[in-house]
């Protein structure tokens, strides 16, 4: 069965991750040390060779896909888009924490979006609907390796989701300008809704467990993976 392998990246650095707000479908752009972070990146690590590069729509997805994969055809896909925050969008959380609507949201489900936002199952929905069409325009197209720049959010779950090994979303929190290598085939697609998650990138560490059953990979302490995605 044919494989298909593609990097999925998160974006590099906004405004709005420097102030640890909630951003979503606010259309920000990198910052200038954002985008010299993503260059440094690009120059001491080598990325795929990717044949397309699909991205969120959002600046800072595209932005991020023009530095790190440079001269290669890009194509937008609304869907990979980040949550709609609703009336958290632009806010710190210690400025929500009193809200009892930020209290009940922070308990979690799929059907418990914030106040005129998106659910988890909606954005669920969408991520597949994402994938689903990336793995069949790869497949038309006769690509073998491609790229998604997405956001945080979009990209932890997406992994844990779909991707095999099984681990809970936090668990794939990575870097700017870092992200995993998946596999997708069609059989295991139509079959299980999955696909292998290979290594992490941009640094080709494998990604499995040890002994005792614990994450080869850790989550770093990077501020704002809580709020700005």
């Amino acid at each position: 069965m044919k494989g298909y392998r593609i990097a999925v990246i998160r974006h590099g650095r906004t405004k709005a991750n420097d102030s640890g707000i909630y951003i979503g479908k606010t259309d920000y752009p990198l910052t200038e040390e954002g985008k010299e972070e993503l260059r440094e990146l690009y120059e001491k690590y080598e990325y795929p060779k990717v044949g397309r590069v699909y991205t969120s729509p959002l600046e800072r997805a595209v932005q991020t896909a023009e530095i790190l994969f440079p001269d290669r055809e890009m194509t937008e896909i609304d869907d990979l888009r980040e949550m709609d925050f609703g009336a958290f969008e632009g806010c710190r959380a210690e400025e929500l924490a009193q809200l009892d609507s930020y209290k009940k949201w922070l308990k979690g489900g799929l059907d418990n979006p914030p106040p005129n936002g998106e659910s988890m199952r909606n954005m669920m929905v969408r991520t597949y609907t994402a994938l689903n069409t990336v793995l069949l325009d790869m497949m038309e197209d006769g690509i073998d390796y491609s790229a998604i720049v997405t956001h945080s959010g979009i990209l932890m779950n997406m992994m844990s989701c779909f991707g095999l090994p099984k681990f809970k979303p936090m668990e794939f929190a990575c870097p700017m300008g870092h992200g995993y290598e998946i596999l997708m085939t069609a059989q295991m697609w139509q079959q299980g809704y999955c696909f292998e998650i290979l290594r992490k990138l941009p640094g080709y560490e494998s990604v499995g467990y040890d002994d005792a059953g614990e994450p080869l990979f850790d989550v770093p302490e990077e501020e704002g993976y809580e709020g700005a995605f």
